[in-house]
């Protein structure tokens, strides 16, 4: 089977223009998809993005894109909301992501003509009633593709989290999420993951699941490196992330808490930049001489460019990280945990550096700011790396073997080929 297929992504964001490491992943496959086969898109959309511009971008690709207002309470709202579904059956994300407006596009979509295969960006909108066609029509098959396994990162988020009513949430919640996703991992035909560490987990608790690795990738062309910047003066190390996203968050407080000290103390010169919408007050605290809050950027690569290393500290997450993919792909050298580099066939010492402790991160920042050679060799290897192996390109085309596989192996593959 190879002929060209009528592929539906549905998600709780636009995926263009891209501007996190979620919306990269979806843009970055169904871009490459887009050039063999028709791909549409149906989405919530929060009031903060921009519904012309987004449409403008993805009509770049898709065939059809619809978009379903949607505003997530947030604050006090939100708390109270959380706390509500505590007395529900069903989890947070399942009540708000599932919304009568989104099931009304969709249902008018998936009858108006026939798609092969529907692929969601979330476990909880595998409970959207996806497996509808045309009267007559086979219905599509539904994929799931995993950009991590969600209750095993609301597992962290609870210990993690400081306050009664958001640990509360968290215990109760997370536990909702396992029996959902499990219960979406046996209702779908397939599950890609993004690291053989999710496939694992879900395999062990679902050893019957059809699923693949599909790596997060990067585009090659837009991040790559640029000519070396002469010395300023001042060294710069970069994070970037969206600061609504919990593991982005937890980052950066533990660096300030527990790293910058050790940097600044020791390289009273040294600067750090911090990039991502939203951040906190707490975190907008630090802006100083030595600190730039930076927020949300329109060119990322311009700062990344002129940065001395890229640092990830995290300590919660899942899947695998987008924005040390885009770093070695731009030939910067890369401080990360353990866990932040998780699932990305980098080795430290060869194409990053790798530390857990404070202290010892501390101490690789210093090493590649001290030996520059150091840092090139990191960052040629880290490019050698991604172009090798995380290209979008290459990962499109593992997501259509994927694809096909899904297909050819789902009840009434038959009918479906006729």
């Amino acid at each position: 089977m190879s002929q060209p297929l009528e592929i539906l992504f549905v998600s709780s964001f636009p995926a263009s223009p891209p501007t996190f490491g979620a919306q990269r992943r979806i843009d970055g496959l169904m871009r490459s998809l887009s050039r063999r086969h028709r791909v549409s898109f149906v989405s919530l959309l929060p009031p903060d993005l921009d519904a012309e511009r987004a449409e403008r971008a993805m009509k770049e690709y898709c065939r059809d894109v619809v978009f379903v207002p949607w505003a997530e309470a947030s604050g006090l709202p939100k708390r109270l909301a959380q706390l509500r579904s505590l007395v529900s059956i069903y989890s947070y994300e399942r009540r708000y992501m599932n919304g009568p407006d989104l099931q009304l596009a969709l249902g008018r979509l998936l009858r108006s003509r026939r798609f092969d295969l529907v692929s969601v960006e979330t476990p909880f909108q595998a409970f959207s009633r996806l497996r509808q066609a045309p009267s007559g029509a086979p219905s599509p098959c539904v994929l799931i593709d995993a950009h991590n396994v969600e209750f095993d990162l609301a597992r962290q988020y609870f210990e993690q989290s400081a306050g009664l009513a958001r640990r509360l949430h968290h215990e109760v919640n997370w536990r909702k999420l396992q029996r959902e996703e499990l219960a979406a991992w046996r209702a779908v035909d397939g599950v890609a993951f993004t690291s053989p560490d999710d496939e694992a987990r879900a395999r062990a608790l679902v050893p019957a699941i059809r699923s693949a690795i599909v790596p997060n990738g990067v585009d090659v062309e837009q991040f790559r490196p640029a000519p070396e910047v002469p010395p300023s003066g001042t060294r710069t190390i970069v994070f970037f992330g969206t600061m609504d996203y919990f593991p982005n968050l937890d980052a950066v407080r533990w660096l300030f808490r527990e790293i910058w000290p050790l940097l600044s103390q020791r390289d009273p010169d040294l600067r750090l930049k911090i990039i991502g919408a939203s951040p906190p007050s707490d975190v907008l605290a630090h802006q100083g001489p030595r600190v730039d809050i930076a927020g949300l950027v329109d060119d990322l690569q311009r700062h990344l460019v002129a940065a001395d290393a890229i640092i990830v500290p995290l300590r919660v997450g899942g899947g695998t990280r987008l924005k040390i993919l885009e770093s070695l792909a731009m030939g910067k050298a890369v401080i990360s945990t353990k866990l932040g580099a998780e699932g990305i066939a980098a080795r430290s010492g060869e194409h990053l550096l790798i530390a857990d402790e404070p202290k010892d991160f501390a101490e690789a920042v210093h090493r590649v700011l001290e030996d520059r050679s150091l840092a090139r060799e990191l960052g040629r290897k880290g490019r050698e790396l991604v172009e090798r192996r995380y290209a979008w390109s290459a990962i499109g085309e593992e997501m259509e073997r994927f694809v096909y596989q899904v297909i050819e192996g789902a009840p009434g593959a038959a009918r479906r080929a006729s």
